[in-house]
């Protein structure tokens, strides 16, 4: 079997990873649009989200999938506004609050290894705006 380019392999990359992007995308449309036609609307013009730092979500490309995914809804049209949400840890040994930059991290306090992620890996919709036209 050939070994693939390195080309290939970025292309699945991407691949990959815009497909993650477009699934959520998919969903907060569908999410968006089943709230606004209970509620009455016809029209989203626009959706906030939530995005953790450490959710590794590419925002990038959920904006762009988002377009994609709204289309022929009520969502089309709709803007996008993401705010990223800075991870927060919790030293489980000594209990020292710090920002986390990885899943992984280390306590600066003690060294400690034993760390709860409190934020930064949540995705959530936090408001939508609906035209009742």
């Amino acid at each position: 079997m050939p070994a693939c380019s390195v080309l290939e392999q970025v292309r699945a990359i991407v691949y990959h990873e815009c497909m993650h992007e477009m699934s959520l995308a998919v969903n907060i449309v569908e999410l968006v649009s089943e709230k606004a036609q209970g509620a009455g609307g016809k029209k989203i013009t626009s959706v906030e989200l939530e995005a953790g730092k450490l959710s590794g979500v590419m925002i990038e490309a959920l904006v762009f999938c988002f377009d994609a995914a709204s289309r022929n809804t009520p969502a089309e049209g709709a803007r996008l506004e993401v705010r990223e949400v800075d991870g927060l840890g919790n030293c489980l040994g000594c209990a020292h609050s710090f920002a986390l930059d990885s899943l992984l991290g280390q306590c600066p306090q003690c060294g400690g290894y034993g760390v709860e992620t409190v934020q930064g890996k949540e995705l959530k919709v936090v408001s939508f705006t609906i035209d009742e036209e």
